[in-house]
C-alpha cells in the first residue's frame, strides 16, 4: 500500500480485507482500528476520486491510500502475482532465462539441441521399463535438506579469481590439471560434512570457463578431489574417449542443472541431468565414459536421452514446473550418473517452493520415451 502524510485522529473499528487493491485479495487475520476520512486526491493538479468502496484511511499517524487507484491515476498498471507474492506497478522487470547473459556452450551443442523431433529409439520401451515405468520424477534439489542447501551448488567468479592447486586422489590420469579458480569457501554439494558426491562447480563468467570437481575437499591453500574437469563454454569439445569428468558419464554437470532463475522465467533452453539406479557398460553421445560392468542391453547407457511425450498435458502444473516439463519435451534429460532412478538434478535456491516441486512426482517413467542420438559405444 502507498503511505502519504501524517495525521492524528480518532479511531473506529475496521477489519482489513480486500478493498484496497480492487481485485488483489489479502487474507485478514486480525482487527485493527483505523480512521476513515474523505480524502481528496490530486494527481498532477487534477482531482480524482476512487470508487466509494475504496476509501483511504489513517493508521498510526500514517495515511494509506488504495494502491490500484493511485497507480492507475498516474498511468501505471498494477498486477498481483500470487505465486511469488509480488506486486508490479508499471512494467515488470525484464525476465530472461539467463539474466547474466552467460553463454553455456554454443547453440549447436548437444545440451542445447532441440530433440523434440528426434526418432524414438528402437529399444525405448525396454530402457524405460528398466529405469522404472511406474516411478515418479524426483526433484533432487530445492531449498534445504538435512541442514544443507538441497541440490548441486555452483559459484560464479570473475576472471581475476585467484587460482589454487588441486590434488587428484583417484582419477588423476583422466583429470584436467590445476590450478582452478575455486574460492576456498566455495559451496560443496551436501555441505562441508557431506558423505555424498561432494561436487564443487565454479563458472568463470569473464573467460567463459567451467571448472568441476568430484569428491572435493579444501586442503591447505587448495583442494583435493577424486576427479576434475575444465570446460570451455565457447567450444563443443568433448572429453577424450573413456575419460570420466566430475560425473560418471564424462559430461559437464552445470549445463544440465535446473536453475531457479531459468525455471521462474518460464523457459529453460537446455537438456537436464538425471540419474538412474543401474546402467550398462556403455555410453552414447554426448557421454564419453561408463561406470558399470553389466552387459544387459536393456539397461540405459550413460548419455541416454529421455524425452517427455509431446502429448503429456502440462497445463495443471505451476509456471515454474511447466518450464521444467517443457524443457523435458524439447531438450530431454540425459543419464549422467548412477543413483536413484529419475532423480532430476538442480541447484539449491531459497526461492524454490519445495511443495510445488514435489508435484513433479506425478510424472512417471512411462510418460517418457527414449530418443535415438547415436550408437552405444563400449
Amino acid at each position: 500500500m502507498g503511505k502519504w502524510g501524517n495525521w492524528k485522529a480518532g479511531t473506529v473499528g475496521f477489519v482489513c480485507g480486500a478493498i484496497f487493491f480492487s481485485g488483489i485479495t489479502f487474507a485478514a487475520t486480525s482487527t485493527i482500528k483505523v480512521d476513515f476520512r474523505d480524502i481528496h486526491y490530486y494527481f498532477d493538479g487534477t482531482n480524482k476520486q476512487p470508487p466509494k468502496d475504496l476509501k483511504g484511511f489513517m493508521y498510526k499517524n500514517t495515511t494509506y491510500v488504495p494502491l490500484r487507484f493511485a497507480a492507475e491515476s498516474l498511468g501505471k498498471t498494477v498486477k498481483w502475482v500470487d505465486s511469488t507474492s509480488s506486486i508490479y506497478i508499471g512494467a515488470k522487470p525484464e525476465e530472461t532465462a539467463n539474466p547474466s547473459g552467460l553463454q553455456v556452450f554454443p547453440k549447436d551443442n548437444a545440451w542445447n539441441t532441440d530433440i523434440s523431433k528426434y526418432p524414438v529409439h528402437a529399444n525405448s520401451k525396454n530402457f524405460i521399463a528398466s529405469i522404472g515405468s511406474g516411478l515418479g520424477v524426483h526433484a533432487d534439489f530445492g531449498k534445504v535438506w538435512d541442514n544443507s542447501p538441497f541440490g548441486i551448488p555452483y559459484t560464479v567468479v570473475n576472471g581475476d579469481q585467484a587460482k589454487v592447486e588441486v590434488k587428484f586422489t583417484d582419477y588423476g590420469d583422466e583429470s584436467d590439471p590445476g590450478p582452478y579458480p575455486i574460492p576456498m569457501n566455495a559451496p560443496i554439494e551436501g555441505g562441508s560434512d557431506s558423505s555424498g558426491d561432494r561436487h564443487v562447480i565454479v563458472v568463470d563468467k569473464d573467460n567463459l570457463m567451467l571448472y568441476e570437481l568430484y569428491n572435493a575437499r579444501p586442503s591447505g591453500e587448495g583442494w583435493t578431489a577424486s576427479s576434475g574437469a575444465k570446460w570451455n563454454l565457447k567450444s563443443n569439445a568433448q572429453r577424450p574417449r573413456n575419460w570420466t569428468s566430475a560425473d560418471a558419464a564424462g559430461l559437464p554437470i552445470f549445463p544440465g542443472l535446473v536453475r531457479y532463475d531459468e525455471a521462474s522465467s518460464g523457459e529453460i533452453n537446455h537438456a537436464l541431468r538425471f540419474t538412474v539406479s543401474k546402467t550398462q557398460a556403455g555410453f552414447v553421445f554426448p557421454a564419453s565414459h561408463y561406470a558399470s560392468s553389466s552387459t544387459d542391453p536393456n539397461l540405459p547407457p550413460m548419455g541416454l536421452r529421455l524425452r517427455l511425450r509431446q502429448d503429456f498435458d502440462v497445463s495443471g502444473y505451476s509456471r515454474t514446473n511447466q518450464a521444467i516439463l517443457n524443457a523435458l519435451k524439447k531438450y530431454g534429460m540425459i543419464v549422467a550418473d548412477n543413483g536413484s532412478s529419475l532423480y532430476l538434478s538442480g541447484a539449491p535456491d531459497p526461492r524454490w517452493d519445495d511443495d510445488d516441486l514435489r508435484n513433479l512426482g506425478k510424472i512417471k517413467g512411462a510418460d517418457f520415451e527414449v530418443v535415438d542420438t547415436g550408437k552405444i559405444e563400449k
